[in-house]
């Protein structure tokens, strides 16, 4: 009697477990494998990954750049296990360390197109925003010398509580010299917002910024983007002109400095025939 109430308490015990077992194992709903697939073969079949920030970018100006650059990239916001489950149902080398890299507030931008070239793309499409007070200055905020639109009045002392020095000329404020009015790391205040505001300074910009790049191709990750087409055009600007002046030094010739030889040898050549004129004289 004693062994069939041990067998029949360790029956019931066995499928009190299963039972248990099955009430606390979590369904993955089909909508959700259904979103990580699509995702997932979406980056499969492309080129780039770039994961993306969009923090404080307001709606109306996300949806714009999605639209603006739905021919070069699809732009997907999900949530973040579902980004994550994407990356690794795509199963590449080094993919997995994305996910250091994704946080609620992020996006995937997907393309054929190169990483470095398509987050150019997206710096373009950043639009200048005035500061709001509490924010970080991510570069340091200089005042510009020059006129105003402001008029006399409580603006001078506004003015003045940042350093700057005015001068009323042709009944409007004057900034006499320039001034760095908050620093690259430091929070900006009510008093430096209203001022930047009133000189219709945007120190800030709003896009999706890049945070890393995955080459799905090459199978590595970018990270520390820092794109700025205005400073690389003016360095290969720069570069150029130090080439150049470095070939005519050297007399390297090429389609960049043979007008240069030919206008030389032709004013040698002038000068030659003026000096045999003076000679026979």
């Amino acid at each position: 009697m004693l062994k069939l109430n041990l067998q029949w308490e360790n029956q019931f015990l066995l499928n009190y477990d299963n039972i248990m077992a099955e009430k606390t194992k979590t369904k993955v709903p089909a909508a959700k494998i259904k979103a990580v697939k699509e995702l997932s073969d979406k980056i499969k079949n492309s080129k780039t990954l770039i994961v993306v920030s969009i923090k404080g970018v307001p709606s109306k100006q996300f949806q714009a750049i999605k639209k603006s650059i739905r021919d070069d990239a699809y732009v997907k916001v999900a949530k973040k296990n579902i980004m994550i489950r994407a990356i690794k149902d795509v199963n590449k080398n080094n993919i997995l360390e994305l996910e250091k890299y994704i946080n609620e507030n992020s996006a995937f931008v997907i393309s054929n197109i190169e990483g470095y070239e398509l987050a150019g793309i997206l710096s373009d499409k950043r639009t200048p925003v005035f500061a709001k007070a509490g924010q970080i200055a991510e570069d340091d905020i200089e005042v510009k010398e020059g006129p105003t639109d402001l008029v006399p009045g409580p603006a001078i002392s506004e003015l003045g509580a940042l350093g700057l020095k005015v001068a009323v000329e042709a009944g409007k404020l004057s900034i006499k010299g320039n001034k760095i009015v908050v620093t690259k790391g430091n929070v900006i205040n009510s008093g430096v917002a209203s001022v930047l505001q009133k000189l219709h300074m945007q120190p800030f910009s709003v896009g999706l910024k890049p945070v890393s790049i995955y080459d799905i191709e090459k199978e590595k990750i970018y990270t520390e983007i820092n794109v700025d087409p205005d400073s690389y055009g003016k360095e290969i600007r720069e570069s150029a002109l130090k080439a150049l002046g470095f070939a005519k030094n050297i007399i390297y010739y090429c389609k960049e400095t043979v007008g240069y030889f030919l206008a030389k040898a032709n004013m040698n050549a002038e000068h030659l025939n003026k000096l045999n004129k003076a000679e026979e004289k």
